[in-house]
């Protein structure tokens, strides 16, 4: 069983995926692709360490995603994606090794790594159709609000939206998620 939820940003869907992997395994490998770019986003990690259960195998993967999913599957438990909305940003404007943050920061000086995001997309692809497990993916929809003002944040809106109509095409349950709740798209 493949899973996404999507919603907005502070809908509820890290907390709901949780809640619905813990009730479904005892065996869950979150796969998370945030990175530590600055203070604010050290805290929101750091909240969602403490909210995990201690048991729970971690793994952070900020641009191998499809490579990790492949390598954990192997374990056979259930796979937790947290989430495709860093992971694309992170494909696009990849972390810098030196320093660890992502060039997210500084979007409008950098060009986005066309090719490097469209071989990472095409892996995860792969690897979502191929693994077993079951998985459960997070995403943020971007394509509600306005259009961006800037040519990068209009490439990863369109490139996000292009992304989350294939996983959720490639899912057997879609969800939206708004104030905490869920609605079944899927």
């Amino acid at each position: 069983m493949k899973t996404l939820l999507i919603g907005g940003a502070r809908s509820g869907k890290s907390a709901l995926s949780a809640r619905w992997a813990g009730e479904r395994s005892g065996d869950v490998c979150c796969v998370v692709t945030a990175t530590a770019s600055d203070d604010e986003m050290s805290a929101r990690i750091a909240a969602h360490r403490r909210e995990r259960p201690q048991h729970w195998r971690v793994r952070e993967e900020p641009v191998r995603l499809g490579a990790a999913l492949r390598e954990e599957a192997r374990t056979g438990g259930l796979l937790l994606v947290d989430c495709l909305t860093l992971w694309t940003a992170n494909c696009l404007w990849p972390p810098h090794p030196a320093s660890g943050a992502t060039g997210t920061q500084h979007t409008g000086d950098l060009q986005p790594d066309m090719s490097g995001w469209e071989a990472e997309r095409a892996e995860f692809f792969a690897s979502l159709h191929a693994v077993a497990n079951e998985v459960i993916v997070v995403s943020n929809e971007v394509g509600t609000g306005l259009v961006p003002e800037h040519a990068a944040a209009r490439l990863f809106r369109d490139e996000q939206g292009r992304l989350n109509q294939g996983v959720a095409a490639a899912c057997d349950a879609v969800f939206l998620v708004t104030a905490g709740l869920a609605l079944r798209l899927k």
